[in-house]
């Protein structure tokens, strides 16, 4: 992997962190009424789910 597929990934992925912070809202919600999560790891989840959809769009928009 070039330097520059590096860069592009990056850029789409930061342009998709807007458009998959709702999927992440969504999918945390789900997972704490079935696993009851406590609320202080909503934030985490949320954020962590977001940039994981986020970088994977990205991969997906440069390989795809």
């Amino acid at each position: 992997m070039s330097s520059m597929d590096l860069v592009l990934t990056l850029v789409f992925a930061i342009v998709m962190l807007l458009f998959m912070s709702v999927p992440a809202m969504k999918l945390t919600s789900m997972m704490q009424q079935r696993w009851n999560l406590p609320e202080k790891w909503h934030t985490v989840s949320v954020l962590g789910l977001t940039i994981l959809f986020s970088l994977l769009v990205g991969l997906f928009l440069r390989f795809g």
